[in-house]
């Protein structure tokens, strides 16, 4: 299962009646909110996965770019 920011939420509309899940994951993050949260005073367990995740994406960026 993917790491995620904070809880999922089910959003229901007003219209309809139907209900649908906002999942909030790491990936889907962009990079300047991970940075914002690890500059911030956020729970340590929060700030980790945020730095891990930055760090997943320099890796695969040295990865695409590397003409290997």
């Amino acid at each position: 299962m993917p790491e995620k920011l904070k809880r999922s939420e089910k959003i229901r509309d007003r219209q309809t009646g139907k209900i649908t899940t906002k999942h909030y994951y790491l990936k889907n993050t962009p990079m300047s909110e991970l940075k914002r949260i690890v500059d911030s005073d956020a729970r340590p367990k929060l700030r980790i996965k945020c730095l891990k995740e930055i760090y997943r994406r320099k890796q695969n960026e040295l990865s695409i770019k590397s003409p290997c």
